[in-house]
């Protein structure tokens, strides 16, 4: 077994752990290339059967028509339930308000809708994509993760872990967030993709798109940006190393169409995937804040 086989094995026996230990538990999907190989992973633990759970998406409303249509490509594919949480009806129900000016996004109200969107179905376990090497706060979780009765995360609060033994045992109201790639690395869900042959987005690749150069990065010209007179609107040779909200989510300048050239390009960079996340970059605890207060 290579070290690919043991991060897979792993895995999928936490994916397992999660059906066994939990009633009524949910694959968070983003239409990223965690959460495909989540889904990916999800075929290899329970197949031929159904997948337990449903996949849940939070939709921003301004989400990649690339991802929106993958995801939609990629359930059909499937077969399997999708629940859609949709961050507009938190906005039109006064839940949340929309932030004003010219660098606002929506990424930080997706936090509501999805603790909204965990009430409505009765979720007691949520499966995420996230994983250690991404970003300081999340290097804190265990693998099992749990969220108090208003779904906020204690950093001091963390269960022991010993020799892969998960603790899901939870008081009512109480949910666990489950990530079963916590130990990947970004170089080994690439490794991963290419050995499994998994399907992506388009965006993942290099292509030309129409940018601005806004906060030190490049982002893609669209109309959620609220582009003005002082933006330039380029058009460059570039990919997504993640995808989020197009507010907050920005591109690379890559001439990278193959798996290979991507690896190839993050081995030589020296530049973290979430460097390309704005709302990241909001304060120094930017991440650990907002998943205190629920977020993914």
């Amino acid at each position: 077994m290579d070290y690919l086989d043991h991060l897979e094995a792993e895995a999928i026996y936490i994916l397992r752990e999660v059906a066994g230990q939990f009633e009524k538990p949910a694959l968070l999907f983003s239409g990223g290339k965690d959460s495909i190989t989540l889904v990916h992973l999800a075929k290899k633990a329970f197949r031929p059967g159904k997948f337990p759970f449903p996949l849940v998406h939070i939709d921003t409303g301004h989400n990649f028509p690339e991802t929106i249509e993958f995801r939609d490509w990629l359930v059909d594919q499937i077969g399997e339930k999708l629940i859609i949480g949709h961050v507009q009806d938190s906005i039109d129900a006064g839940k949340v308000v929309e932030q004003k000016g010219k660098n606002a996004s929506r990424n930080a109200l997706q936090t509501v809708t999805l603790l909204d969107t965990i009430a409505e179905n009765g979720f007691d376990a949520c499966i995420g994509g996230a994983r250690r090497d991404e970003e300081k706060a999340r290097a804190k979780e265990r693998i099992f993760s749990v969220r108090d009765d208003f779904g906020q995360w204690d950093p001091k609060r963390q269960r022991p872990e010993l020799w892969n033994i998960f603790n899901g045992k939870i008081q009512k109201g109480e949910n666990v967030r489950v990530f079963p790639i916590s130990n990947w690395t970004e170089l080994d869900v690439w490794n991963y993709i290419k050995r499994e042959k998994i399907a992506l987005p388009s965006i993942y690749f290099s292509h030309q798109r129409d940018v601005v150069f806004r906060n030190g990065q490049w982002m893609a010209a669209d109309p959620v940006l609220q582009i003005d007179n002082e933006d330039i609107v380029e058009n460059k040779s570039v990919r997504f190393r993640t995808v989020g909200d197009m507010t907050c989510t920005a591109a690379v300048d890559s001439i990278a169409v193959e798996l290979d050239d991507i690896i190839a390009e993050i081995k030589a960079s020296t530049v973290s995937e979430r460097g390309a996340r704005l709302d990241d970059k909001v304060s120094e605890a930017a991440m650990e804040e907002r998943k205190k207060q629920g977020y993914f």
